[in-house]
């Protein structure tokens, strides 16, 4: 039997041993806050003394006395690092649109000296230690998840796409963009094996929050959902009320505020595109021993 995938902590979280209330909904109208942007965080990826910050053009490695260490030259625009071993993966956007929008490649580079390791093609990825990463894309039939050793070589691919989260184990938040979607919550195990969990309503899920026992919630269309290591499932919030309901096309996102979770919906006017009606709901989460 597969060994069941651990993220988050130690011990075995199940979603029942949560429930939540939602404490707070605010409805605003204006300029919405998840509105993405084409400049890149700036660290895209910490690590002790060390970052990794990401410009038009180029990928550098950073000290923490500000000191530049390497600086990598790219065709695109650096969005997102991620830090494994001695190696770091960095995803770009292309400068120009191509069929595949403006995705660009995925940069392998050795950590020491920003030297090329592997170009590679992916939208999402995640790093899975001594220098392993997953590394997935989704479109024109592809929907798929592939893992890379530290020089590049694959050594495992799935069918499955989606919002990683990486303990001992894999699991994926899956985001298909059909609809009726198909997408699941599912684990990834050795050799392509994809195991199921619960089915999704949503096509485009947020990228999903992980508790301090493993669970991770989603925000699956206005509900939100626990899903815990097992791959057990329930609702722990419907979120009733919301800009949804208009029936425009909807940004969404879950985020920590203290202690309590966030969830943020906005949804464009159909007059005034740059007007957004944006409702926030603050939900205060409980365990059950």
């Amino acid at each position: 039997m597969p060994r069941r995938e651990t993220s988050g902590g130690t011990g075995g979280g199940t979603a029942a041993a949560w429930s939540a209330d939602v404490v707070d909904h605010r409805r605003t109208v204006g300029q919405s806050p998840l509105m993405p942007t084409w400049y890149p965080k700036d660290p895209l990826a910490r690590r002790d003394d060390l970052r990794i910050v990401g410009a038009v053009g180029s990928v550098s490695r950073v000290d923490s006395t500000g000191r530049t260490r390497w600086t990598h030259r790219c065709g695109g625009r650096p969005n997102a690092a991620h830090l494994s071993g001695d190696r770091v993966l960095v995803t770009t956007d292309s400068l120009e649109y191509t069929p595949w929008g403006h995705l660009g490649p995925a940069l392998l580079l050795d950590l020491a000296d920003g030297r090329l390791v592997a170009e590679l093609r992916g939208r999402s990825a995640a790093a899975r230690g001594d220098g392993r990463f997953v590394l997935g894309l989704e479109g024109y039939d592809v929907f798929d998840t592939w893992e890379y050793d530290r020089d590049g070589s694959e050594t495992d691919a799935w069918r499955s796409y989606g919002h990683y989260v990486v303990g001992t184990g894999l699991r994926v938040v899956e985001a298909d963009r059909q609809l009726p979607t198909k997408g699941r919550v599912v684990r990834l195990l050795p050799g392509g094996v994809v195991e199921h969990g619960p089915h999704l309503t949503d096509p485009q899920p947020p990228e999903p929050l992980v508790l301090r026992d493993g669970t991770i919630l989603v925000l699956d269309g206005t509900a939100v959902r626990a899903v815990g290591r097992g791959l057990d499932s329930t609702v722990l919030a419907e979120l009733t009320g919301a800009a949804a309901d208009l029936g425009g096309p909807t940004s969404r996102k879950l985020r920590w505020d203290g202690d309590q979770v966030a969830a943020v919906v906005s949804v464009p006017h159909a007059d005034e595109p740059s007007l957004h009606t944006v409702d926030t709901w603050t939900l205060a989460l409980h365990h059950r021993t």
